[in-house]
Formats: structure tokens, sequence, C-alpha cells
């Protein structure tokens, strides 16, 4: 799950990583009194999950509370890259001296963490790698030893930051670091880590990127989850604990493992090359295909709007293809009328001819079998061209 700015300012805040006052705003009514608690100037910035906001037009610098709310009002509602801004930031402005840049990400290349930090903030840090790659510190981490003091010192030094701010910055590396372990973030960046002209350094801006296979540790997440923005079937196919995730095609795919789902995906490909169609989805079941699951997995795709044909395939394993076929005939009762789009079944493994034997039995008219994954994809993708 990625956060808005200023979800990352609050997170930071509370892990004691220096910040600037900061407040978000839905109005302009609320954009105006909140400059007008900070007082003086302040930068109003558009909340949206992309960058390039300040091309955009979508952060701007008010003089006052009034001017702040003027500058709110033009911003809300603004498109951004395919982003409408809903909210803004208020951001207590700074007198910024010096721009740095700093982050620890999950590198699992490596299978570690890495820390970069840079004294060239302020910019895309593939162009500073790319133009400038002295100045930026690339350190991998040991999950078991993490980043200590001396570490970050040497991280400091390494991204040549002023001998009279390392220790500041050495800081901020612990404490980023603590804010990481502890809130299961796979990314927290701050472009830029700026020095103020009173020699302080503070995140002035934030990126953070939280791990939702950690959810279950952090009850608090729920709350930063932005649902305006969530796709309703891919919400609703959380709801029933399902590994689902909403593509811009027209072929319905339901497959038991990550793995086979996405061998699916790419030979769903393949084949509407032909037919001009692509696949609608990803959606793995899991081991245990009951009728309920499947049920539930035929309801999600189902309800796509964009979906012409689905394409369910199936490895029996440790559930073997006559429960399988047995979920997908009792799935059809559940669903009843609800079911009217094609459905190409592909069953191979544990106890397959009797899984096959029981569709053809059932004979329900949506229902198409092929033996191949490569011919029920093809089916599959003919009949959501037609």
């Amino acid at each position: 799950m990625d956060l808005f700015e200023y979800q990352a300012r609050d997170l930071f805040e509370s892990h004691n990583i220096p910040v600037l006052a900061g407040a978000v705003a839905t109005t302009a009514d609320e954009a105006e009194k909140a400059a007008s608690v900070m007082g003086g100037r302040v930068v109003v910035k558009a909340q949206v999950k992309i960058g390039g906001r300040g091309k955009a037009g979508g952060v701007k610098l008010a003089q006052d509370a009034a001017d702040a709310r003027e500058k709110a009002a033009a911003i809300l509602g603004m498109d951004i890259k395919g982003h409408t801004v809903h909210k803004v930031m208020i951001a207590q402005a700074a007198p910024i001296a010096e721009e740095y840049y700093a982050s620890i990400l999950l590198d699992r290349a490596n299978r570690n963490f890495l820390v970069m930090a840079s004294v060239a903030g302020g910019m895309e840090i593939e162009e500073v790698a790319k133009t400038q790659p002295e100045k930026l510190a690339r350190v991998g981490i040991d999950p078991n030893v993490g980043v200590t003091l001396d570490k970050a010192k040497e991280i400091a030094k390494l991204g040549q930051f002023p001998a009279d701010v390392q220790d500041q910055v050495a800081d901020v590396l612990v404490k980023l670091w603590a804010a990481f372990v502890a809130e299961d973030a796979t990314l927290m960046e701050i472009n830029p880590l700026v020095k103020t002209e009173d020699g302080r350094v503070v995140a002035l801006d934030g990126k953070v990127t939280l791990d939702d296979n950690a959810e279950f540790r952090h009850a608090n997440h729920a709350d930063l989850v932005d649902h305006a923005a969530a796709n309703p079937l891919e919400a609703k196919a959380k709801e029933l604990n399902l590994n689902y995730v909403k593509l811009d095609g027209e072929v319905g795919i339901i497959g038991n493992g990550a793995g086979l789902v996405m061998s699916t995906l790419d030979v769903v490909a393949y084949a509407g090359e032909k037919y001009g169609v692509k696949p609608a989805n990803f959606l793995d079941i899991g081991g245990g295909a009951s009728a309920e699951v499947m049920a539930n997995g035929l309801s999600i795709i189902l309800g796509d709007a964009d979906v012409r044909s689905v394409f369910v395939n199936v490895f029996g394993g440790i559930t073997a293809c006559d429960a399988v076929a047995n979920g997908i005939v009792s799935a059809l009762s559940i669903l009843g009328d609800k079911a009217t789009k094609p459905i190409v079944v592909r069953l191979d493994g544990n106890n397959v001819l009797e899984g096959r034997r029981i569709l053809n039995e059932a004979a329900h008219p949506l229902v198409q079998q092929l033996d191949t994954m490569d011919g029920a994809a093809a089916k599959a993708a003919e009949l959501a061209a037609k």
C-alpha cells in the first residue's frame, strides 16, 4: 500500500523523524483554517500517488491563509496524470539552504535491504545515479544488524554530506530504519531531506510503501487505505479472502496457485493477440477450490463488465479434480442467473478423468472443456472476441 504524502509525514513524525508542521484539507475552507493555525507562508500540495505534481501545477506557495484558500481551490479537483486531486496538504514553508536524499527499500535481488543517501536531493534519484554517481551512497543492510549509528555515519560520509550535517543525517537514517522495521515497510523515501537556513535537517517530502502481507500486525494501517481510489472488485475480493487483481482485458481468469495463474495470463495474452483481447484479471483461488470459493471467484469475475468470457485453469493436487469439478457445478448452481458468460474449463492432475466426467454429465450450457492449456486459452480468447 502506497501512502499519500501527508500520511507519510504523520508516520515520520510518530517515529521522531524531524518534520515541519502539516495538515490535510479537502476543501478550500479547511486549507485556509490550517494555514491560519500555522501562520506565515505555507505550501499547498496536491495529494496524489504519482510524481510530477509540481510541473502539473499541483504544488503552490501561499503567502498567507487567504492565499492558501485561493491556491487550494485551484488545486482541488485538478487532474494530474489521470489522478483527481481530492485532498491537499498544507505544509509549513521552510527556508531551504540545501536539499538531500535518503531512502530505505527492500532489495529483493540481493535478499536484504538497501539504504541510499545523497547530498544531491530534490531530483529523481535515477538521474543522480546516472549523472552524479559519486554523490550517491548505496549500502546493503543486513536485517539481523540493521542501521546502527556507526553504519549511519558511514553512509552519511559515503553520500558526501557536509560535515556540519552528518550527525543529523545519521540520526535521521537510524530513525528511518526504526520506522521502516516497525511499520513493515518495503520503501521509505525522503526527497528532499533539507537543511534549513538555521541549520536543521528536516524531512520535507516522503514516500512510503507498506507491505500488505503484514497488515495483520497493524490494525491501524486500515485507516490509511484510500477507499475512494480502491477498485470495488478488488475491495470485494479482499473481503472474500481472494487474491485478485483487476487488469484491463476481456478474458476472466481463475486458477489455483499463483504460478499457474501467472502462466495462464501469459498464455491468454499470447492467444488473445489473434483476436485483440487480453487477460481481464489475476485470480488465485488457492489449493482448496470448494464450491463456495469457486462461487466467490466466479461472482467477482462475472461482476466485471469488461469480462466477455472466463477461463478456469486448475491443476489438481491436494485438491483433486473431481472436487474442483463439483465446486464448479455447485458454484454455477449458487450463481444461477448471475452466470451469463461462457466459461472454458481446463482440468489436469489428480483424478482428472473423474473431474471431466462430472462436468460432462452436468452439461451446463455455459461450460466448455478443453484438455490443454493452450487450447483452452485460445477458445476463451475466441469467445471473448465474439
